[in-house]
C-alpha cells in the first residue's frame, strides 16, 4: 500500500470518528464534503440525501451552494441517476455524458470537467444518498482508487446520516409531544392560554442573557443549545400536571362555584317570598303589623345579598369584612314543611376565604399539579440530553428559604433553571390579562412584587436583577 493511500485511509478513519458523534445534520454533511474534497484532492464536493417519500434528492451543503437548498428528482441528472441505479459513475468529461445537466454551470459560471459520483449505502446496504466530487486539482480524471475511497467515505457517512436523521426524528417527536401537551393543558384551563409558551420564552431569554454575562455572579455561567432546549421543554411542561386536577377547581374564578351561588340565590328568593307570605298572612288574620316592617325585612335581605356578592369576589378582605356574613348564620327560612338556613356553614366558610378564590383544600389540590407534573414527566423515556426535564419542572414553585412546594427545597437544592422559571412564572401570572379572578398588573407593579419576594429570600435576587436590568420581560406579548 502506498504511503499516500495509507494517509487517505487513515484520514477517512479519523473523519469517521468525528462523524460518529456529530448529531447536527448540516454540520455532519459539511464535515463529509470537506474530507471528501481533501481525500480526493477535488475542487468541489457535494452530498445529496435521498428523500424516498418524495422521490427526491436534496442538499443544503455543497461547495458553491452553502446558503441555499436544492432538490433533484430521483433519476434526473448525474446524482439522481446514481441514486436510482445504486452505481458509481466516473466521468472524465461531464459534457460528453447526456445525463449531465449543464444548467448549473451556466447559472454559476463554473466549468465542470470530471465527475466522480458514488452512492452512499447505509447499514442495510440501502441507498441513503449520493456523494460526488468535481474536478481533480491536478486536472486528471478520477481513477479506481478514488472510486474505492469515495465509496468507503460514503459508507461511513451514510450510517452517520441515518443516525442524524433518526436524531432529528426523535427531536420532532418530542417537539410534537410537548406542543400537544401544552394544547391539552390549555384546553382544560383556557383562561391561562399562552401562559406556558410565555413562561418558556421568558425563561430561555433569561438563560441566554446570563449566558452572555462577562462580569458578576454569572460570568462563568454557560448554557449549551441542548441545555437550553431541555430548559425550554421543562418550562413548556411546567403545568402539565394540571391535567390531574379536577377541572372545576382548576378554573374556579369566584369563592362560590356557579351552582353554589345559584342555590344561595334561590334560597334568598325563597326568603323574600316567605317574608311576604308571613306578612300578608298575619294581616289576613287581623294581626296588626308595624309600618314598614316588610320593607325593612326585604331591605335586610338585599343588604345580606350585597354582602355575599362582595364577599364572593376573590379580593383580599379584612377579618371585619366577614361580620355581615356571620350575622346571616342565625337567619332561617320557614318553608311549607321545614326550616332552612339562609346560608350554610360550607357557604360561609367559602365566602370567608381571606384571599383569592380557593379554600385550603382546593389550594392544596391546585398545588398538587407540581407533583402530578413530576410523576407524569418521569414516566417519559427522555433522551440523555433531556433527562432533567422532570426535575426542572418539579421545582418551579420552590422558594429559596424552603417555604415553597412540594418538597420545601432550600436554595442549594433548587436548580438554576427552576429559579429562572419561577421568576418567569410569577411575572406572567401577575401581568396576564386573561385571568377572570384578578386584574392584570402593570409591569412596574409586577416587578415591585418580585423585588419584594427577592428581599424576603423567596426568589433569586441575582437572577431577578438581570431579568430587570436586561428588560427580559419585554420579550413577550401578554395574552
Amino acid at each position: 500500500m502506498s504511503r499516500d493511500r495509507e494517509q487517505k485511509l487513515s484520514s477517512i478513519l479519523e473523519i469517521a470518528k468525528a462523524m460518529s458523534v456529530e448529531r447536527e445534520l448540516d454540520q455532519l454533511l459539511g464535515l463529509v464534503i470537506q474530507e471528501a474534497k481533501s481525500v480526493l484532492d477535488a475542487d468541489r464536493c457535494s452530498i445529496f440525501v435521498l428523500d424516498a417519500e418524495r422521490a427526491q434528492l436534496w442538499s443544503r451543503v455543497a461547495h458553491g451552494l452553502r446558503s441555499q437548498e436544492i432538490r433533484l428528482p430521483l433519476g434526473e441528472g448525474i446524482a439522481g441517476w446514481v441514486a436510482q441505479h445504486d452505481t458509481v459513475l466516473n466521468l472524465p468529461d461531464a459534457y460528453d455524458d447526456p445525463r449531465f445537466q449543464q444548467s448549473f454551470d451556466l447559472s454559476t459560471g463554473y466549468r465542470t470537467r470530471s465527475i466522480l459520483c458514488a452512492p452512499m449505502r447505509g447499514a442495510k446496504a440501502e441507498v441513503v444518498g449520493v456523494i460526488q466530487a468535481l474536478n481533480r486539482n491536478d486536472a486528471q480524471p478520477f481513477d479506481a482508487e478514488d472510486e474505492e475511497l469515495l465509496l468507503a467515505l460514503g459508507g461511513q457517512a451514510a450510517v452517520s446520516i441515518q443516525n442524524a436523521l433518526l436524531h432529528e426524528d426523535i427531536e420532532r417527536l418530542f417537539e410534537g409531544f410537548v406542543k400537544a401537551s401544552v394544547v391539552a393543558i390549555e384546553a382544560r384551563d383556557p383562561t391561562t392560554s399562552g401562559h406556558s409558551e410565555r413562561v418558556a420564552t421568558l425563561t430561555c431569554a433569561l438563560a441566554a442573557t446570563i449566558d452572555r454575562c462577562e462580569h458578576g455572579p454569572f460570568a462563568s455561567f454557560h448554557v449549551s443549545p441542548t441545555a437550553l432546549r431541555e430548559l425550554r421543554y421543562a418550562a413548556l411542561l411546567h403545568d402539565f400536571g394540571k391535567v390531574g386536577v379536577r377541572e372545576h377547581v382548576l378554573v374556579k374564578a369566584m369563592k362560590l362555584y356557579p351552582w353554589q351561588r345559584e342555590q344561595l340565590a334561590l334560597r334568598f328568593e325563597l326568603a323574600r317570598v316567605a317574608a311576604q307570605r308571613d306578612h300578608f298572612a298575619a294581616i289576613a288574620r287581623g294581626e296588626p303589623r308595624p309600618l314598614g316592617e316588610l320593607e325593612e325585612k326585604l331591605a335586610q335581605l338585599d343588604g345580606y345579598w350585597s354582602t355575599i356578592e362582595r364577599s364572593n369576589q376573590p379580593t383580599v378582605l379584612s377579618a371585619s369584612g366577614f361580620d355581615g356574613l356571620r350575622a346571616m348564620r342565625s337567619c332561617t327560612i320557614q318553608g311549607c314543611r321545614q326550616q332552612f338556613e339562609l346560608i350554610t356553614a360550607e357557604e360561609l366558610e367559602l365566602l370567608s376565604i381571606p384571599k383569592g378564590s380557593l379554600s385550603a383544600s382546593e389550594r392544596a389540590e391546585i398545588e398538587s399539579h407540581v407533583s402530578h407534573t413530576f410523576r407524569f414527566l418521569s414516566m417519559i423515556p427522555w433522551t440523555q440530553d433531556l433527562r432533567s426535564v422532570p426535575e426542572l419542572a418539579h421545582a418551579h414553585h420552590e422558594k429559596l428559604g424552603g417555604q415553597g412546594y412540594p418538597l420545601g427545597l432550600k436554595a442549594s437544592q433548587i436548580p438554576i433553571g427552576s429559579r429562572m422559571m419561577a421568576i418567569a412564572d410569577i411575572y406572567d401570572a401577575l401581568t396576564a390579562s386573561d385571568r377572570p379572578y384578578k386584574a392584570a398588573l402593570e409591569c412596574a407593579k409586577a416587578l415591585a412584587i418580585l423585588d419584594s419576594e427577592a428581599r424576603r429570600g423567596l426568589v433569586d435576587s441575582e437572577l431577578l436583577t438581570v431579568f430587570i436590568e436586561a428588560k427580559v420581560f419585554e420579550g413577550v406579548e401578554k395574552g
